[in-house]
């Protein structure tokens, strides 16, 4: 079961003013394949030393737990300080203070956490669990930059379509239940919407299913007239919206006392509300499927900060979160796909890994993992609206 109900203190307006620099790298490297935006992979620890005796780290609510954190103290000596993040906003402005070591970041942050030099590279080498992370997990745009490591994979989860069962019939296969005007309007002031402006990317995934003359590729590249379709399509959809969240406790209440009944959502409300007793369903995590278009999701990468004070322990954390055990207990805790391939014969739930589909990458390739939006498209050019674009807009959406 997640954790995700943490604090819901949001930055609205992030100025990521390295995130030039990283773009105008990514664009004009020459040769030097271990240059990156936030250094060079000789950045990265070499050699492992003794412990320092503690680390202090910024998670989901729910990475962190006694479980598992317990037993990694009694074997290392390094003590965990943990604080809690409600948004990878939160998460990145964490960093900023230098206090800790490393971050549980996701894909909308990672790409920020190198752009402002925040974070150093990884080496592999010294993280043994790494080798059996699962493939489709490594070498990924939002975990690695110019060929170089910038994190140990997590864990990983799609986002999920959620309804009341008896006020949604038919069962829905389609987002078109929150972003057709036709189908949206029969759930007028009941739709829940995730209050993010990587959000926006679930309009593009959604266009580029039912628009496909937008030429969309990839949702969070967006040039400027995929963004204005996207952006159009949630403005059609805000009169429809009854609440935007940013915390998982406040949008399983307004499920339980019937003031939202179909909404995006994270495996914690839907197993929270199970638990209740409200009649939801969702997809994919009760029946198995995506809806026809695909989903966003998220690939969670923990990255040690660039003078982290306790680089052994970091390490020491990295290597024990994707143990196999350790890594089948949190994901089966916080109700998503372990990033460790042998966690499968480690859950409880014998059954888990086929529920979240952890071993099959041809559903993973149906999920858009979150990302951080950079003017450079991929194709040379600096044609795509970029992250200030998305929060900007995202705010004139909600009016």
């Amino acid at each position: 079961m997640s954790r995700r109900d943490g604090n819901p203190a949001r930055t609205a307006w992030l100025v990521v003013a390295g995130l030039v620099v990283f773009m105008l790298a990514l664009a004009g490297c020459g040769g030097g394949s271990d240059t990156t935006a936030g250094g060079s992979s000789s950045e990265a620890l070499q050699k492992l030393g003794k412990g320092e005796g503690e680390v202090s780290l910024i998670s989901w609510a729910g990475y962190v737990e006694p479980g598992w954190t317990k037993p990694f103290e009694q074997k290392t000596g390094c003590k965990v300080n943990d604080k809690e993040a409600g948004t990878s906003d939160e998460m990145v402005e964490l960093m900023k203070t230098g206090q800790y070591d490393g971050v549980s970041a996701s894909g909308n942050a990672t790409a920020r956490l190198v752009a402002a030099g925040l974070v150093a590279p990884v080496n592999t080498d010294l993280v043994p669990n790494y080798k059996t992370v699962f493939s489709d997990l490594k070498d990924q745009p939002y975990n690695t930059f110019e060929g170089v490591n910038y994190g140990i994979p997590h864990g990983r989860g799609a986002n999920l379509l959620m309804w009341n069962g008896n006020d949604v019939k038919p069962a829905p296969d389609s987002w078109n239940v929150m972003f057709d005007p036709k189908v949206a309007a029969k759930y007028k002031g009941k739709i829940s919407v995730y209050d993010e402006s990587s959000y926006i990317a679930d309009a593009a995934m959604y266009l580029k299913f039912h628009q496909p003359e937008l030429g969309i590729e990839n949702p969070y590249e967006l040039n400027e007239e995929q963004f204005n379709a996207a952006i159009d399509l949630l403005k059609e959809q805000s009169p429809n919206v009854g609440e935007y969240w940013s915390e998982a406790a406040k949008q399983i209440s307004a499920f339980a006392g019937g003031d939202v009944t179909v909404g995006t959502t994270w495996q914690y409300q839907y197993f929270a509300l199970k638990e209740e007793g409200v009649p939801v369903q969702a997809s994919p995590a009760s029946q198995g499927f995506l809806p026809k278009e695909g989903a966003t999701g998220w690939s969670d990468t923990w990255m040690i900060a660039k003078d982290a004070k306790h680089p052994n322990c970091m390490y020491e954390w990295m290597n024990w979160i994707i143990e196999p055990k350790v890594n089948a207990e949190v994901a089966e805790w916080f109700g998503e796909a372990p990033a460790q391939e042998l966690a499968c014969k480690e859950t409880a739930n014998k059954n888990f890994c086929a529920e979240y589909h952890a071993e099959e990458p041809d559903f993973w390739k149906r999920v858009y993992y979150w990302e951080t939006p950079l003017a450079d498209c991929g194709n040379g050019e600096e044609d795509c609206m970029d992250y200030n674009d998305w929060v900007k807009a995202w705010t004139t959406i909600k009016g």
